[in-house]
């Protein structure tokens, strides 16, 4: 391998561990747009105080099919929460970085059933989130796989 190859090679693997490590350590990573697996919603992630949450920004079907009006929370356990809006709706609270890429100790609301589960945050890469809900320990519930989304 010549010099320059080997100079190249050394300058591109630090600028990658480079990018890995900032991405590894930012506690904000997960700030931003993230479509669901399924693709029906996108959830806008910010900083609320020393805590992350999430609400509902985007929905591919926003009005309920047989009243044509904006779909509501209708399967909420408490009946005056059956009223209100899915779109705006936070359905992700209490989140603390607690490792490089590791977001604990909060919740998350599925609107399709009217439950809470506990909730954990695990980001892959930058344009990847490892969403998993469960109840009581992280063994029993599922996960759910997040794309980023790029402003337009």
């Amino acid at each position: 391998m010549s010099p320059f190859k080997k100079i190249l090679f050394l300058l591109v693997a630090c600028f990658a561990m480079q990018s890995f490590s900032t991405f590894q350590e930012d506690p904000n990573g997960i700030v931003g747009v993230w479509k669901t697996g399924d693709g029906n919603a996108m959830v806008r992630i910010y900083k609320n105080g020393e805590k992350f949450q999430g609400k509902i920004v985007w929905l591919k079907e926003p009005n309920d099919p047989e009243t044509g009006k904006p779909k509501v929370d209708k399967n909420h356990p408490d009946d005056a929460s059956k009223t209100r809006p899915i779109l705006g709706l936070v359905n992700i609270w209490g989140f603390v970085h607690k490792e490089k890429n590791i977001w604990e100790d909060g919740n998350i609301y599925d609107p399709k059933n009217g439950n809470t589960y506990s909730c954990t945050i695990k980001m892959i890469n930058a344009n990847t989130l490892e969403v998993r809900g469960f109840i009581g320990v992280s063994l029993i519930g599922r996960t759910d796989t997040w794309t980023k989304q790029v402003a337009k």
